[in-house]
């Protein structure tokens, strides 16, 4: 436990103020690329739709307040400037994952819809909900109603009721104390009744962050400084089943970026593995729940949407080998089995779907299949045999086989060893030149290789791997390695580009998956080194989508969680080795 439980600051500007198992965040960021200069209540239902705008007011001119946002994980404050009864100040707290409460004094706030027009398919409708005396905002957007009921004080205005057309829709609640709730539901419940005084309501909501940071990091310390806002990026992103996500799910974020992915699902349920179980059941889960008929993953799962059109790597034997190694009490019988049959689907679609007539080996149909959408390596040709996929099928052959092993299933256990033997050998064979490996185009034959750190991922292979080729590539990398991380482009390359997604910045997947098979390939040098660059870049620069690979400055998304994830994961065993350093110097 820790003592103080009101766990860490942050900017809401890069992390939305939520809670575990909420779809909706309060944030000023709206969509990419586009911020507000208030607050929203923001929803992740049907897509990412600003619904409530929430924007404390001058008590004597109705205009907006300027005013200083700031977040711990149980409570928003807006604080205004000096000279006002306790410079005037509006807090808010999740009450439950569909609720929030809010109380202010001395500042009154302004509610309204986000969407000023309102047409018979999009848009923002609102009016007073006369069974409950509260004030209803239904979005066509979310398909959601959101409630906002009067606690204590008083409606100063309400403006824009029942109107159709462009209209400003909203409420303005005051007094020297004012309270309420805003609730989001589906149809309709009954009239919102408080259960709870509000500050304990910010005492239960904090609580529960500090448990959850307790039970996934209890070996942090000052040592491990951003391992506390680590887990609050995951906690605050989890999402109850809802719509088309069929467990509690960890989104990427509740950013813009609020999908799982085929693939970020794997570091995310690694890194709540040894805390949160269950959880981490799920996040591995997840995507197999939309397994189609041929074994393929989808791409990406949301509330509302499946998306079929590209895959993800299949980087999943190698997950559930370690996260088996990661839960504290082994997977049981069926899992294993349920499990097995997932993966034996999904590499059989690579076997199949994916291998042209005669090929050995299997190929990405665009830079999205391998998650490196655009990397140079698929600059020549789109429909390509690459290492990368060749070493992650290899992995995940291995893990079948032990799988049915573990089942007593010896003859599919000899069936999966001997298949990634044939795939590593095809691999070693056909893209192996002696000093790296090379892509092969499906169509053109042709063979290219790359400044991109794509062609080294066979490295993941690490104790499988002949060591003589494992030794050039971990020189190969080290030429990737950048004050900050691993540079995905080479940053002496012609094509690399600070800000250029695969090309060039740092990504959290790639330096986990480098790390573990240098790691397991004995390169610790050069594993630490990767290990220590990445966590003090979290530390320095937070948990963005990806990192410019010069300056350290976070990319894109300031709230991922894969990215969280990977530092959890990075500083653990960090804490580990230097415990069991520790422990024989002390026997020394």
């Amino acid at each position: 436990m820790t003592a103080d439980r009101s766990g860490p600051a942050f900017s809401v500007h890069d992390i939305p103020f939520s809670t575990y198992g909420s779809w909706f965040g309060i944030s000023p960021v709206l969509a990419e690329k586009a911020r507000a200069e208030d607050l929203h209540l923001v929803s992740h239902q049907n897509g990412m739709h600003a619904v409530l705008s929430l924007v404390p007011v001058d008590p004597a001119t109705g205009e907006r307040a300027g005013t200083r946002i700031e977040a711990t994980p149980g409570l928003l404050s807006w604080t205004g400037p000096e000279g006002w009864l306790d410079h005037g100040r509006v807090d808010l707290a999740y009450e439950s994952p569909d609720t929030v409460r809010l109380r202010g004094a001395g500042l009154p706030l302004r509610i309204s819809a986000a969407a000023r027009t309102l047409t018979p398919f999009s848009g923002t409708y609102f009016y007073r909900e006369p069974a409950a005396d509260a004030h209803v905002f239904t979005s066509y957007e979310t398909g959601r109603r959101y409630r906002v009921t009067v606690l204590a004080g008083s409606v100063a205005e309400v403006f824009g009721g029942q109107a159709l057309g462009t209209a400003e829709r909203g409420l303005t609640v005051t007094g020297d104390t004012w309270e309420l709730a805003v609730e989001e539901l589906d149809t309709a419940r009954p009239p919102y009744v408080p259960t709870a005084a509000f500050a304990k309501v910010v005492e239960a909501a904090r609580n529960s962050f500090a448990d959850f940071a307790d039970t996934v990091a209890p070996w942090r310390s000052s040592a491990t400084p951003a391992a506390e806002l680590a887990a609050y990026v995951l906690w605050s992103a989890t999402v109850r089943p809802a719509g088309l996500v069929t467990r509690p799910g960890v989104l990427m974020s509740k950013h813009w970026m609020d999908k799982v992915w085929s693939w970020d699902h794997c570091f995310n349920a690694l890194a709540l593995a040894p805390g949160c179980p269950e959880l981490a059941r799920d996040q591995f889960q997840l995507p197999f729940d939309h397994q189609d008929e041929t074994g393929a993953l989808p791409d990406s799962v949301t509330h509302s949407e499946v998306l079929h059109n590209f895959v993800k790597p299949p980087i999943h034997g190698w997950t559930f080998g370690l996260l088996r190694r990661r839960l504290r009490t082994p997977p049981d019988p069926a899992e294993l089995s349920m499990t097995y049959d997932r993966l034996e689907r999904w590499t059989e679609f690579w076997l199949t779907a994916r291998r042209a007539p005669g090929a050995d080996l299997p190929h990405y149909q665009h830079g999205n299949d391998s998650g490196w959408d655009n990397a140079t390596t698929f600059d020549p040709e789109r429909v390509v045999v690459t290492a990368d996929l060749a070493a992650f099928l290899t992995l995940q052959l291995r893990e079948l086989a032990a799988l049915a092993a573990l089942l007593d299933r010896p003859e599919d256990a000899q069936r999966w060893t001997r298949a990634a033997e044939e795939t590593q050998r095809a691999m070693l064979d056909q893209l192996w030149t002696g000093d790296r490996f090379v892509a092969r185009g499906v169509d053109s034959g042709d063979s290219w290789s790359t400044s991109s750190l794509l062609d080294l991922m066979p490295v993941v292979l690490g104790e499988h791997l002949p060591r003589e080729i494992g030794a050039v590539l971990a020189d190969r990398i080290e030429a990737h390695l950048t004050p900050y991380g691993l540079a995905t482009e080479r940053p002496d390359s012609p094509h690399y580009l600070s800000d250029g997604y695969w090309r060039g910045p740092i990504w959290a997947p790639a330096t986990i998956l480098v790390e573990d098979g240098l790691r397991r390939g004995g390169h610790a040098r050069l594993a630490d080194e990767i290990s220590t660059r990445f966590r003090a870049l979290c530390e320095s620069h937070g948990f963005a989508e990806n990192f410019d690979a010069l300056t350290g400055t976070g990319l894109r998304d300031r709230a991922y969680t894969w990215t969280a994830a990977a530092y959890l994961l990075l500083a653990e065993a960090h804490v580990q080795r230097e415990g069991g350093a520790a422990r024989l110097r002390d026997k020394a």
